[in-house]
């Protein structure tokens, strides 16, 4: 357990830039999809309306076979 903390120092601090931009742009995904998700909220719009096609019966005559 002790051995672990030093090592995840070590890592924090030679990769501590790239640690740095992950956390920017998962920041910046996050406020992106917040700002996107507010924004479809505010905006009003009516509400979809389903229809049931009406199918023509077929012209054709049909024949009987006596």
């Amino acid at each position: 357990m002790y051995e672990i903390i030093p090592k995840f120092r070590n890592f924090v601090k030679n990769n501590g830039s790239d640690i740095m931009l992950l956390v920017a742009v998962i920041l910046a995904c996050m406020f992106s999809f917040s700002l996107g998700y507010i924004m479809a909220k505010m905006e009003e719009k009516e509400a979809l309306q389903y229809e049931v096609p009406q199918y023509e019966e077929s012209k054709r005559e049909t024949t009987r076979i006596t």
